[in-house]
């Protein structure tokens, strides 16, 4: 019997642990594989997204950069347009304060020798309007009497 026992086939129960440690082995490494590959490949997008930030930030500051100084030469723009526009205006303004004072100066003027001309004229109408009632008096009267 002892002889039949030590010629007895390993019972299948204890060979299997065996496998099932080396089939377990297999899967993990596999398993570990392709998490190192599914790693890297994260790794390797994560790296090109870092470039291609990187790259977006570069365009941007220089979209910026480029956009602040044309809005720094055309407030610079603005800022002499004003200033001549500001110019042209008090010239304006001064060449209408001289035109008003000279345009006020000539109706006083003008209103002096109106007033004077006026005056003249008065004096010269009454005697015109006396000789004319006077000679028109002297007809009635003499038509008044021939009658």
């Amino acid at each position: 019997m002892a002889n039949s026992d030590s010629t007895l086939p390993v019972p299948a129960s204890a060979a299997s642990p065996l496998s099932a440690r080396k089939e377990n082995v297999v899967p993990a490494s596999s398993k570990i594989k392709e998490l190192t590959e599914s790693r890297q490949e994260l790794l390797n997008r994560i790296q090109s997204l870092k470039t291609d930030l990187q790259s977006w930030r570069y365009k941007l500051d220089g979209q910026v950069k480029v956009y602040r100084d044309e809005l720094s030469d055309l407030k610079k723009s603005l800022n002499v347009e004003v200033k001549q526009l500001r110019s042209e205006f008090q010239e304006l303004k001064t060449t209408l304060q001289q035109q008003q004072e000279d345009v006020t100066n000539s109706l006083k003027n003008l209103g002096l020798q109106d007033a004077s001309e006026e005056t003249k004229e008065a004096e010269d109408v009454k005697p015109d309007n006396n000789e004319d009632t006077a000679q028109d008096l002297p007809k009635d009267n003499g038509k008044d009497t021939e009658e």
